[in-house]
């Protein structure tokens, strides 16, 4: 090997190395970066830092926050005698609060962030609000499609829907759009002073016992993790 051919591996091999301690330093500090396959960081890393999509990601969740707030409240969150007060009542009479109200308003503003963001940083397909049914003792997982989902609820038949998963974003691996990678959901809590948490299913739900982080592991493997305003991405234990 000549001195120019040498000197070119060895350039090559401190640029992996460098690669590699940046992509630990990473994965230490982020709960996103280590749940991301190691193929698909490899991918990310080609045009920028894996943590750049976290950042975005939690910002998605701030400029959601601060614009749902403001539409009611102007530049304060929300009390907690706010957050419980209740608005208006759904289709089956039961009462909304503006907790309900303001998260399922945050979470329309926070997807249409997150959209643009992963068409940009993710390097591999993606899902956002696709409703799944999953059958434990099968250990079966089957796609709804937003038609059948739509014409369910248009016609007032939720109890179909009843059991089935819809987790905010589902990031792939691959194209195999069963799997997930990662699994996000965005959490606003009200007030703002409460800790984001999973939902914990209870008597009447067929997964009576477990949490939506457990199921979304269990039904589409890969990770699951929160994103909120104050806290950003993080993993929260069931």
């Amino acid at each position: 090997m000549d001195s120019e051919t040498a000197g070119k591996a060895r350039h090559a091999a401190y640029v992996a190395e460098q690669s590699s301690a940046r992509a630990a330093t990473q994965a230490m500090a982020s709960p996103l970066v280590k749940a991301i396959p190691p193929a698909v960081l490899a991918l990310m890393q080609q045009d920028h830092d894996a943590d750049v999509l976290e950042k975005q990601l939690a910002a998605c969740a701030v400029q959601a926050e601060r614009l749902g707030n403001a539409r009611y409240f102007e530049n304060r969150p929300p009390t907690r005698q706010e957050c419980a007060e209740v608005v208006e009542k759904d289709r089956c009479g039961k009462p909304v609060t503006r907790a309900m109200q303001l998260g399922k308003q945050k979470h329309v503003l926070a997807l249409q962030c997150a959209e643009a963001v992963l068409k940009e940083l993710w390097p591999a397909p993606f899902s956002i609000e696709q409703r799944y049914r999953y059958y434990p003792n099968a250990r079966f997982l089957e796609t709804i499609s937003r038609e059948k989902e739509a014409r369910l609820i248009a016609e007032g038949c939720t109890e179909e829907l009843r059991g089935t998963l819809k987790p905010d974003i589902v990031l792939h691996g691959d194209r195999d759009l069963l799997k997930s990678a990662l699994t996000l959901d965005f959490k606003f809590p009200c007030p703002d002073t409460n800790l984001p948490n999973w939902t914990q299913y209870g008597p009447g739900s067929p997964y009576e016992g477990m949490s939506q982080k457990t199921l979304y592991q269990e039904a589409l493997g890969g990770q699951a993790l929160l994103i909120s305003p104050r806290y950003g991405i993080r993993e929260v234990k069931p």
